[in-house]
């Protein structure tokens, strides 16, 4: 399975792991080693972690609370308790190193320090009161995105997937009823 990097930020990209949560969830995380490939996936992480049980079952605990704080904010609903303490706790966690070369940054650290780094992205996010987070328009999906469009008219989270089927069911709805 590919993973999608199209939220805008890397905690939003894990949250974004479970698809279709109001109807037939699909999540793309179903064993540690997901989870070890979605981190090298991921161009602002370590690419190199490994995830036990118990390192993977908080991942998936921080993947939670994160897309329930982003769902309250696109809601405009107060935070969920559990949920800020879960990336509260995260967050006080261990950063992974970064390093500067002449052939760029590299970024090193164990599973612990990237949920830290994830729960601090968070943060960042959901504390910026100018940052317009949305969920998706397309029906099935409920990924939510940080809209950087000029005026803030992006409806999908990701054009290669769900703004193409909008599309082209828009176009063949047109071309039924034309048809008709």
């Amino acid at each position: 399975m590919d993973f999608a990097f199209v939220s805008g930020n890397p905690a939003l990209d894990l949250a974004g792991t479970v698809g279709s949560r109001r109807d037939r969830p699909s999540d793309a995380l179903t064993c540690p080693a997901d989870l070890e490939r979605w981190v090298a996936e991921c161009a602002e992480l370590p690419d190199r972690v490994t995830a036990d049980a118990t390192t993977f079952e908080a991942a998936l605990s921080l993947r939670e609370a994160v897309y329930r704080l982003a769902l309250d904010r696109v809601l405009g609903r107060p935070f969920d308790p559990d949920s800020l303490e879960i990336v509260n706790r995260a967050a006080a966690g261990p950063m992974p190193a970064i390093r500067l070369s002449d052939s760029g940054v590299s970024t090193s650290g164990d599973l612990p320090a990237v949920l830290t780094q994830l729960a601090r992205s968070a943060i960042a996010l959901l504390a910026d009161p100018d940052a317009c987070l949305k969920e998706c328009g397309r029906t099935d999906c409920t990924r939510i995105y940080l809209d950087r469009s000029r005026g803030a008219r992006r409806n999908w989270c990701g054009m290669e997937e769900c703004g193409n089927r909008v599309k082209a069911a828009a176009y063949r709805a047109r071309k039924r009823a034309r048809s008709s």
